[in-house]
């Protein structure tokens, strides 16, 4: 019994620590038009060149962070276009929910 209390204590030790350092507040990534309304990932999928472009209605880019939610035709505001370290991102399809509202994120 003492031996496998040895082992144990380590390994559960090794297992937190290991977590911990994985761990990266999560925030939203979501596919917007030039206006900053969202639209379906598939555009931002398919596009192969993202190149930001304010005046072309046509340009889409993901958009990191911020708050709002993941259904096209809302706005996605207090975020950015580049993702920022220290986060982790998903979008609606990456299992977290359809709706969230987070304080930080990348900015312009």
């Amino acid at each position: 019994m003492k031996r496998s209390t040895q082992v144990a204590v380590p390994l559960l030790a090794s297992a937190a620590l290991t977590l911990l350092s994985a761990c990266k507040q999560m925030q939203m990534k979501r596919c917007v038009d030039a206006r900053n309304v969202v639209v379906d990932d598939a555009f931002c999928d398919n596009q192969s060149v993202h190149q930001p472009n304010n005046n072309n209605i046509g340009s889409f880019r993901w958009y990191y962070g911020g708050t709002g939610n993941y259904y096209p035709g809302s706005t996605a505001s207090g975020g950015g276009y580049a993702p920022a370290s220290g986060f982790s991102y998903a979008t609606a399809r990456g299992g977290f929910g359809s709706s969230f509202s987070g304080g930080h994120g990348a900015t312009d």
